[in-house]
Parts: structure tokens; C-alpha cells; sequence
């Protein structure tokens, strides 16, 4: 019998999860906290959400947390789900399932007091392990061997649970991404493939989700190759991607300790604007994602690991740091040369510290000059504007109001 210890799960003893277990448990309820906390304590892996399963149907867990006086909310009950708002904490409570009828996308479910007919219906063997309150670890499929050797293994039938929802295909690219070690299990495998085409069905927000987990894994390269001679990665992103310059990019990441930048790393794969532009419409982004992957394919700046202080302040400020940074982090994966990572690591520190200059001067300046109201006004502090910028940003009063008057004269009347 394997038990999880202290050590292991220490928020198995918090104040507002052991309040939610006691509220579900009373008068004999029986419940267990299942999936990724479980999966992800066993791998010492960090635990950020607390799922719980219970043969309870909602409509008891609704009013037994209620009787506690623990908020509940019905986020999914058609599908068994209630979240139980617990202190500063949220936790998804969901009745165990069984699945009567899927269609690769949607899934009719019905109640069911079975935990094997629950773990049945789930993907991988990693993802079916069950916790009791105290610890007692429940497996019904061999999950526990599995997390031993870092393997990514359907439940059953690999074909037949792709079938059932054919987003699994990428989860599970991603789940190897993130908990796999060496060669995908060749089954698993073997049914992505023969179902691949079946990701054309569904939705772009569900792709985008999962293929950007998939990036924010620590290193994803190795998973994205094997998409990608598999003629998977192409179902996802048709245009030829630069699997190069993502490459050097989580290398980066790696040798630097930075946290991975999902929509980066997209960025990276897609330097195209046609693509990006595709691809944000597909994956229907967020329109400030949208903007950042097209904006990088659009960049033309000419940034090197050998620029002048001077061009870079110049630099920041007319992109900002948020667009100088994701510049610099995708030239830096352009360069071949290791010995310019010093370089690029004190350009991100210069630009972390900088703060934004203030321009000195306003259109009230400018129409105290003697240039009257209106369009010129602003073409006239454009011109200033660009020379102080040039002039790094000279504090110098003087030569700014100097500048000002020049440039009036010389505009036309």
C-alpha cells in the first residue's frame, strides 16, 4: 500500500482544503483527491491546483458545503463539477463519472458511485491516481509504474480514447513534455498519428491552450521534432515554423533561469507576418497576444549584442522595454556566437533598470513660439522630439528651446 506523506503533499493539511474534505465527508461521504495534485507530489513537482472526486452527486456536494458554510459554485454541473470557495482558496469538487457517449469533442456522462468506472474514462495512467485524505494512494491502471518511469500511457485503448476527445493527440505531446522521459510510448504514438487529422475538428481556443502548455514547458523541443516528422506539428501550424531559433531560445532560457514565455516561443517558431497573422486567427488569441507575435514578425530593427548604450536607450524608448525585450531575446536565439550571451544578459539588465525618459516639451511650448493652433504644432514637436532623442536625451534647457526655435523657423508658413 503506497502513501503519500507529509513531506510530499504538505496541502493536504491546509486550514481550507482539510475544511472542504470534512464538510464532503461528513456522514460518511466518501472523498479523494485525484489527478494533477497527486500526479504532481509524486513527481515532487509543485501543486497549484487541488481537484477532489466524490461519488456525491452535485446537488449533495452544493448543499453539504453550503451546510458548512463554504461557498459553492456551480461551474460545471452538467458535468458533475462544483467549486467549493474555501478562504483565499478555490477547489473543484466533481462527481465520478462515467462516459455513455463521445464524439471527439463533447461527451455525454453519467453519474456513477464506481471509482474504476471514473479512472476508466480518464486519459493517461499518470492522471488516474486517487488520494484518500490520509494519504492512501488508490491505482487502478498501473499509474504509480508509470510515474516511476516517467511514461505517458493512455488508459486502454490508445485510439479509442483519442476518439473520445481528439484534443488528447497534443495532451499528449504535452504531458510527455512536462512529465516524460525518453522515447514516447510507441502505442500512444503510433494512435496520434493515425488520428491526427482529426485535430482540424476542433476548436482554435482549445488547440491555442494546449499547444501553448506545451511550450511553457522547460524544455519542449524534443516532443515538437518528433510532431513534426510525424506530420502532427503541420495539422497545428501548416507554415514551415523555425524550429532553430525556438531551439536556441529555450536554450537560453535554460542556461539563464529565465521562465519560459509561452507566446515567445510561438513568436519564435512563427517569424513570418502571413503566418503569425494565420496562426493568432486560428489559435483566435487574445488581441494583446495577437499583437505581439505579428508585431515580432514585423520587427525590423537592426539589434545586435554589440549595440552603444546610446542606441539602446534610443531604442527603448520608441518600443518600450516589453517589445525591446522580446527583440532581444529573439535576436539573441539568432546568434550563433555563445560568447555574446554576456552581451545580450546586460542588455535585458539595462533594460530592466532604464526608466523612461520625459520629453520636456509640449504643444503649449510650441504655439508659445508663435505657431498658431493646429496640425503644425504637432509635426513641429515630432521634429524636437527626434532631435532630443538623438541628442540622448539631453536635460540641456538651453539647447532644447534653441532647437525649438530653429525648427519653427524653418517650417513653412
Amino acid at each position: 500500500m503506497t502513501h503519500l506523506s507529509p513531506e510530499q503533499a504538505p496541502w493536504m493539511r491546509g486550514k481550507d482544503v482539510r475544511a472542504v474534505i470534512a464538510a464532503l465527508a461528513a456522514d460518511g461521504g466518501e472523498v479523494r483527491f485525484v489527478g494533477g495534485a497527486v500526479r504532481n507530489a509524486l513527481l515532487g513537482r509543485p501543486v497549484k491546483d487541488v481537484d477532489i472526486a466524490t461519488p456525491l452527486t452535485p446537488d449533495k456536494v452544493i448543499r453539504r458545503l453550503t451546510d458548512s458554510g463554504i461557498k459553492a459554485v456551480p461551474t460545471g454541473i452538467e458535468h458533475g463539477t462544483v467549486t467549493a470557495l474555501a478562504g483565499a482558496q478555490s477547489f473543484e469538487v466533481t462527481t465520478l463519472r462515467s462516459d455513455i457517449e463521445t464524439d471527439g469533442r463533447h461527451a455525454v456522462i453519467a453519474f456513477t458511485n464506481d471509482w474504476r468506472q471514473d479512472a476508466a474514462r480518464r486519459d493517461f495512467t499518470i492522471n488516474a491516481l486517487y488520494a484518500s485524505p490520509d494519504g492512501e494512494i488508490f491505482d487502478y491502471h498501473e499509474g504509480l509504474q508509470d510515474i516511476a518511469a516517467r511514461r505517458v500511457r493512455f488508459i486502454g485503448d490508445p485510439r479509442a480514447r483519442i476518439r473520445e476527445d481528439f484534443l488528447r493527440t497534443l495532451r499528449l505531446f504535452r504531458f510527455h513534455a512536462w512529465y516524460g522521459k525518453g522515447d514516447i510510448d510507441a502505442a500512444a504514438l503510433k494512435a496520434a498519428v493515425e488520428e491526427r487529422q482529426n485535430l482540424s475538428r476542433l476548436s482554435g481556443e482549445r488547440i491555442a491552450q494546449e499547444f501553448l502548455r506545451l511550450l511553457e514547458a522547460e524544455n519542449p523541443l524534443s516532443v515538437l521534432h518528433v510532431m513534426m516528422a510525424t506530420g502532427i506539428l503541420a495539422e497545428i501550424i501548416p507554415d514551415m515554423p523555425s524550429m532553430l531559433r525556438l531551439d536556441r531560445l529555450c536554450a537560453i532560457d535554460a542556461a539563464n533561469f529565465f521562465a519560459p514565455d509561452p507566446v515567445l516561443r510561438l513568436a519564435a517558431l512563427i517569424p513570418m507576418k502571413e503566418a503569425a497573422e494565420r496562426i493568432a486567427g486560428r489559435f483566435k488569441l487574445s488581441n494583446k497576444d495577437r499583437d505581439r507575435i505579428v508585431d515580432l514578425a514585423e520587427a525590423r530593427e537592426q539589434i545586435v549584442s554589440y549595440l552603444s548604450i546610446r542606441e539602446v536607450r534610443k531604442l527603448l524608448y520608441r518600443l518600450g522595454k516589453e517589445r525591446f525585450r522580446d527583440r532581444v531575446f529573439l535576436r539573441w536565439a539568432e546568434d550563433a556566437h555563445a560568447s555574446s550571451a554576456i552581451q545580450w544578459r546586460a542588455m535585458l539588465a539595462f533594460a530592466d533598470a532604464w526608466e523612461r525618459p520625459v520629453f520636456p516639451l509640449s504643444g503649449h511650448d510650441v504655439i508659445k513660439a508663435g505657431v498658431p493652433e493646429g496640425p503644425q504644432v504637432g509635426h513641429i514637436l515630432s521634429q524636437v522630439e527626434a532631435w532630443w532623442i538623438d541628442a540622448d536625451f539631453t536635460d540641456d534647457r538651453l539647447s532644447i528651446a534653441e532647437r525649438l526655435k530653429a525648427v519653427v523657423l524653418a517650417a513653412p508658413r
